[in-house]
């Protein structure tokens, strides 16, 4: 119970060198959830529900499987609508379409909230400025990026090998996290670039979309983190409230509210709008 969050992954990685035994049990006090790993371990480092352990169990039997597929190749997916009178600059609109798949034949992450919902909205976005009638004086780029999961991967590449000045994107909005909304939205880097804040947080005021808008300071949590350090300015967005399922096996469509997912779209379009 007196593990913090920042603190497991040193934990694990201290119980995979120095643990006796054939492996480690960690009894998790509220939730279980996975996360993707580049790594192996030597022993097993094996997470049961507490309120699911027999405390008077004395051995565990477990048989795993494990395999580490080294050099895997996966892709970034990149969209492109030229810009009516400034083609040269451009803005961003990003989502990362990978999730955690599968652990063994019979458990499946879905990953509806995290972050299908950002694939959608950003899906949403391209149909809206693909029409003739709504194409943006920027050039607009659409991008979902693969190995978020992992470490961000994807992104990182696409920033370290882009073959254009950076300072040509204007504004970068990444998306990830926007199936619920009962209790408004956060946006990250809010308080670093505080116009733009200021900006879209007038236009929710003036529309009444959202109940609230958060803002945080930085953070490496998501696709927009690289773009940020190389001096591009960006927002990531995540609504709030609604649902609690977040890398489990419950983060399926069939529950994923989208309160407010029409009123963040109309928000998205009007702040872009301001941007041009």
């Amino acid at each position: 119970d007196t593990i913090k969050r920042n603190d497991k992954q040193e934990v694990m990685d201290y119980l995979s060198k120095y643990a006796y035994g054939e492996g480690t049990v960690i009894l998790e006090p509220k939730k279980l959830t996975w996360s993707i790993s580049n790594t192996t371990n030597k022993k097993p480092i094996i997470y049961i529900l507490k309120s699911s352990f027999n405390v008077k169990a004395e051995t565990i039997s477990l048989k795993i499987k494990n395999k580490l597929i080294r050099g895997y190749q996966t892709q970034n997916v990149i969209g492109y609508i030229p810009g009516k009178s400034k083609p040269d600059s451009f803005i961003f609109v990003t989502a990362h379409y990978d999730h955690l798949g599968r652990m063994g034949k019979e458990t499946y992450f879905p990953g509806a909230n995290d972050n299908a919902s950002g694939v959608s909205m950003l899906l949403q976005l391209a149909k809206h400025y693909s029409n003739k009638e709504n194409q943006p004086d920027y050039s607009m780029v659409f991008v979902c990026f693969a190995a978020e999961e992992a470490g961000l991967l994807g992104s990182r590449f696409f920033v370290e090998s882009y073959a254009y000045p950076l300072k040509q994107i204007k504004f970068l909005l990444n998306m990830d996290l926007l199936g619920t909304g009962e209790k408004g939205m956060t946006i990250v880097n809010g308080t670093v670039f505080t116009d733009a804040f200021d900006s879209i947080s007038s236009i929710n005021e003036s529309k009444n979309y959202l109940v609230e808008i958060k803002n945080r300071g930085k953070a490496a949590n998501s696709d927009h983190y690289f773009f940020t350090e190389a001096g591009v300015p960006s927002f990531f967005f995540y609504t709030m409230g609604g649902i609690t399922a977040y890398h489990d096996v419950y983060d399926i469509a069939e529950t994923l509210p989208l309160t407010e997912y029409e009123d963040v779209f109309k928000l998205f379009v009007e702040f872009i709008s301001t941007i041009n």
